[in-house]
């Protein structure tokens, strides 16, 4: 893959191809910031506080936690160190970005991570996988500013639905939040490719999504939702020990087929 960043100006295609990319996500995001919206008000968050927070936090999933431990009445310590848990995913997005944004000036670099979520890394990455990307920024910048307006715009449609229909809580739009996420790491449980690093790397995913699963339910009448945070840290740190350790025993034939010459001299020692 090539990237042509040479070029000061923004390349509008892939501007367009950046918002494309999102647009799947897009669909299942709107109910998500729509019952933000909602739920905002019965949480204690005025108006203008709940548009802020949009505005300037900018994270789906720390604000509904926010909404929900200020409903239980969690201290702001708790608040903030589960939000932070929640949100570690966000140092492997940006990890696996440095590539590309490596020789960025440090405003680029500052708005990429100011509008990295889980949605634009997706599709983002999907992209990067697909084919040739001529810029970068322009392809982040449109996947950005596509979820970023999205979700202010529902936030204040769900504030607005919230004052007519008041029990608009109660339709389980809360749902679609599930079903964004599952969408968004299904892919990432099947290797693409029967390749050495997918398969560890779908392994790792499998490992997570499984720890984090059994320390939910297992830590599910912690005081606080600490039950959330328990179960991000350890599905994450597992994940993590993983990739880290997992060193597989490679056999004669995988080794054969990694290396030509290696394989050469087996086939002519058959022959001889």
């Amino acid at each position: 893959m090539l990237l042509r960043q040479n070029k000061s100006n923004l390349d509008s295609n892939e501007i367009m191809l950046g918002a494309k990319a999102t647009f799947p996500l897009i669909v299942g995001a709107i109910p998500f910031g729509i019952l933000f919206g909602t739920l905002a008000a019965p949480s204690g968050l005025s108006v203008a506080a709940t548009i802020a927070m949009s505005v300037f936090v900018f994270a789906g999933s720390a604000q509904f936690i926010s909404l929900g431990l200020l409903a239980a009445g969690a201290p702001l310590e708790v608040i903030v160190a589960t939000t932070f848990v929640v949100n570690l995913r966000h140092a492997l997005y940006a990890a696996n970005l440095v590539p590309h944004v490596r020789k960025l000036s440090q405003k680029w670099r500052i708005a990429i991570g100011f509008g990295l979520t889980d949605e634009t890394f997706a599709a983002v990455t999907s992209r990067m996988v697909e084919g040739d990307i001529k810029d970068f920024r322009s392809l982040y910048l449109g996947s950005w500013l596509a979820m970023y307006g999205n979700w202010i715009l529902c936030t204040i449609i769900g504030i607005l639905l919230g004052e007519l229909i008041p029990d608009m809580t109660q339709w389980g739009l809360d749902f679609a939040m599930v079903v964004t996420f599952i969408g968004m790491v299904a892919p990432h449980l099947i290797p693409r490719k029967n390749a050495h690093a997918q398969m560890i790397s779908a392994s790792a995913c499998w490992i997570a999504v499984l720890v984090a699963a059994v320390v939910s339910v297992l830590a599910a009448d912690m005081p606080n939702k600490l039950g959330l945070m328990a179960a991000a840290l350890a599905g994450l740190t597992s994940g993590m020990l993983f990739v880290r350790f997992y060193k597989p025993a490679a056999s004669s034939k995988s080794i054969a087929a990694d290396n030509p010459d290696l394989k050469a001299n087996n086939q002519g020692a058959n022959n001889g």
